[in-house]
């Protein structure tokens, strides 16, 4: 029950989950987690990044500016655990989907959403992420063999959504 979209491009995987969460809330599905939105700000800047909590009104900045010179991660980790912690709450309520805008780095390095996902698949709480080429061999060392890669398709998402929160969606 944990399933993963591998996209090329910026922000792809960000589109895809987040059009298939709108659809599953908009059909009444009870999701937790998280979609990455990327905000546009100026051409001579890095877009700000944000997580949209589902299931709540408010987003979580994950980005900071570290200056126009800067070459570091961007990621901001007290953002990225207060989200964390937020979605680790929600899985209390044992929802019937879990969706997290990737595994990344963060993840590897045991931190991120890492724990959270095993909470949610240790609950039967089904799990779809995705994860950057970069990153699939120690997201296949984590998930040992239960990751399915799955066809991010729209229509394949949602068959799959359908099989594994046992709904049918036409």
């Amino acid at each position: 029950m944990l399933g993963f979209i591998t996209l090329e491009g910026r922000g792809a995987s960000d589109r895809v989950l987040a059009d298939l969460a709108h659809d599953l809330s908009a059909r009444g599905v009870d999701l937790a987690g998280v979609i990455q939105i990327n905000r546009e700000t100026r051409p001579d800047r890095l877009c700000d990044m944000d997580l949209q909590v589902l299931g709540h009104d408010h987003t979580v900045r994950i980005s900071q500016s570290l200056g126009p010179h800067a070459r570091g991660c961007r990621l901001d980790p007290l953002g990225l655990e207060t989200a964390v912690g937020l979605v680790e709450a929600d899985l209390d309520r044992k929802p019937a989907l879990l969706i997290l805008n990737k595994f990344g780095k963060s993840e590897l390095d045991g931190r991120g959403f890492r724990n959270v996902i095993g909470k949610a698949l240790s609950a039967d709480v089904p799990v779809l992420t995705a994860v950057n080429k970069a990153n699939l061999a120690g997201f296949q060392q984590f998930a040992e063999g239960m990751a399915e890669a799955l066809d991010p398709a729209p229509h394949a998402l949602l068959e799959w959504c359908g099989r594994v929160t046992q709904r049918r969606f036409a």
